[in-house]
């Protein structure tokens, strides 16, 4: 079966939308960019000068991710000159639009109305649990560099056991650490006994953390608040995966001296090309349905 060809309209972005465009472009697809200064890509590429222009050449809108880091502009490290307004950007779409981007917050909801279709990329499954694998080789590789031991023969504890968390535990494992895991549910315990973990309540988390050499947060709220930190062995290392805020209270880690590291954006940071990738398969599947 012949794969369908879209036009897309990639706005802002960092490395793994370098990657996304290639991609979409080696498929055939029509790309037209804004907000990627001094970036070389293929000649079928079209780089546009202005984001009006940009808009108006095709329907699919790619958006970043995150979207924006401030509520006011848009996500776009590559952009020299005057910084891209979330209101400019949504002011120019239409009800014949699609906006996909990723970490659409409240406050950009509001500023883009409901003029036009928005998908929020990490709400899509399959990229969520696609970039759990970048997220989890990205944060074993931080835990590596930061600690003088081995992940080997370690005690690693992952709190949560989503997506993320899911993965995290299959490739510690498979380094050959002692991996226990943090839950609140009782079924959750069930599977983590199924897989070969060690199982621990979050209730019973301050009596129990300070055994661990590596300590790898996925839920994303304080769970590892100021007397939580009071128990955890001071040559540990807490990696924290959660979304801002993250999931520790960094200014009591920091006066107990507990070393703690909020790690965000790992896939476009340690995998752009894989990243890249999975943005385009989700990208494209997204397209497909609404042609459907």
């Amino acid at each position: 079966m012949e794969e369908k060809q879209f036009a897309f309209s990639v706005i802002g972005g960092d490395a793994r939308y370098i990657e996304l465009i290639q991609f979409l472009q080696a498929q055939s697809h029509q790309v037209y960019v804004y907000g990627f200064s001094n970036i070389d890509f293929p000649d079928s590429v079209i780089l546009c000068d202005r984001l009006e222009e940009t808009i108006q050449k095709s329907t699919f809108i790619i958006g970043p991710i995150p979207c924006s880091q401030d509520n006011y502009t848009l996500f776009a490290p590559y952009h020299q000159g005057s910084p891209i307004l979330l209101k400019d950007l949504f002011e120019s779409l239409s009800k014949y639009h699609v906006f996909m981007a990723g970490y659409i917050t409240p406050k950009v909801r509001e500023i883009a109305g409901d003029s036009f279709k928005i998908f929020d990329l990490l709400q899509r499954e399959e990229l969520a649990i696609y970039n759990a694998i970048p997220t989890s080789e990205g944060a074993i590789q931080i835990a590596m560099e930061q600690q003088p031991i081995t992940i080997h023969s370690s005690k690693c504890l992952v709190l949560g056991f989503g997506r993320c968390g899911k993965v995290l535990a299959h490739q510690l494992q498979g380094l050959g650490a002692c991996v226990s895991v943090g839950v609140r549910s009782v079924k959750d315990i069930a599977y983590i006994s199924t897989y070969g973990y060690q199982p621990l309540f979050l209730k019973d988390l301050k009596k129990e953390i300070h055994q661990f050499d590596f300590i790898f947060n996925t839920i994303p709220s304080l769970i590892l608040d100021q007397s939580t930190l009071l128990y955890v062995n001071k040559g540990s290392i807490i990696i924290d995966l959660a979304s801002k805020p993250g999931g520790v209270d960094y200014e009591a880690a920091e006066k107990q001296g507990v070393k703690a590291l909020l790690c965000l954006g790992l896939p476009g940071k340690v995998a752009p090309k894989t990243a890249g990738w999975i943005i385009k398969e989700t990208v494209l599947t997204i397209c497909s349905e609404m042609r459907e």
